[in-house]
C-alpha cells in the first residue's frame, strides 16, 4: 500500500487497505489517520466512516477521553488530490478552474473546495467550543453543514444546543447525525439528554438502550439511564 501511495498520493484503495491492515495489527491510531484521510478525498465513502467510528471506539477504550491528543498528525489532502477523484479525467472541462468557486457549482473542484471549507469551519467551531463560546460555534457548524453534511458536525452542534438549553434543536441535530450513522454513540447519548430535558422519558430511555447495545459499559449512559428510571 505504501508503494502504491508513493505512485499515487492519496489513492483511496491503498489508503483503505492500509487502514484495514493497521486495524488488524491493532495500530488503531494509524488506521484512524488513514480512514480520516480517505474522507478528505471523498466524504461519501461509507467504509471510511465505519472505520473512523470503530477506531474512535477502540482508541477511547485504549487511551481514554484524551485519545485525540495522542494521534499522529492527519495529513491535509490538497484540493488537487480531492479533485482528481471527482472529475472524469485530468483533461476534463473546468479541470483548471480555481478552487475558490462557490460550492454550489459543478461536481469538480467546487465540491472539493466546499468540503475543505466545511472542514475548516467545523474546526473553527471546535476551537470556539473549547473557549466556551457555544453561540458562535453554532454559527460555524451551521455554515459547515451547508457545505457538507457530516455526522460529527451535527453531534458537535447538538452539544452546543444542549449547553444553550435549546433541547429541541439538539434532538433534531442528533436525529440528522443518526440518519448518517445509525449507531453513533454521541448522537444517541446527546439525543437522550435532550429528550430527557423535553420530558420525553420513554424515547430517551430507548436511545440509551440502543447506545448500551454498542457500548454496554458506557458509564455516562448507565448513569443517565439510572436518572431516567427515577424520573
Amino acid at each position: 500500500c505504501r508503494s502504491a501511495l508513493d505512485l499515487v498520493p492519496f489513492g483511496i484503495k491503498p489508503l483503505l487497505r492500509r487502514a484495514a491492515a493497521y486495524e488488524a495489527l491493532e495500530r488503531y491510531q494509524l488506521a484512524y489517520v488513514d480512514y480520516k484521510t480517505v474522507l478528505q478525498v471523498d466524504c461519501s465513502i461509507q467504509a471510511a466512516h465505519d472505520g473512523v467510528n470503530r477506531m474512535t471506539k477502540a482508541l477511547l477504550e485504549k487511551d481514554g477521553v484524551n485519545w485525540r491528543q495522542k494521534l499522529p498528525p492527519i495529513p491535509t489532502v490538497p484540493v488537487s488530490a480531492q479533485t482528481r477523484w471527482s472529475i472524469p479525467s485530468a483533461g476534463a472541462p473546468g479541470a483548471n478552474t480555481p478552487p475558490a468557486t462557490a460550492p454550489q457549482g459543478g461536481p469538480g473542484e467546487s465540491t472539493a473546495a466546499g468540503t475543505e471549507r466545511a472542514r475548516t469551519l467545523k474546526e473553527e467551531g471546535n476551537e470556539l467550543v473549547k473557549k466556551g463560546n457555544h453561540k458562535k460555534a453554532v454559527e460555524k457548524y451551521s455554515e459547515s453543514l451547508k457545505l457538507n453534511q457530516e455526522c460529527a458536525t451535527y453531534t458537535n452542534r447538538a452539544l452546543c444546543y444542549l449547553t444553550l438549553k435549546q433541547y429541541k434543536e439538539a434532538a433534531q441535530d442528533c436525529t440528522e447525525a443518526l440518519r448518517l450513522d445509525p449507531k453513533n454513540v454521541k448522537a444517541l447519548y446527546r439525543r437522550a439528554q435532550a429528550l430527557k430535558e423535553l420530558k420525553d422519558y420513554k424515547s430517551s430511555i430507548a436511545d440509551i438502550k440502543s447506545l448500551l447495545k454498542t457500548e454496554p459499559k458506557n458509564t455516562a449512559a448507565l448513569r443517565l439511564l439510572q436518572e431516567l428510571n427515577r424520573a
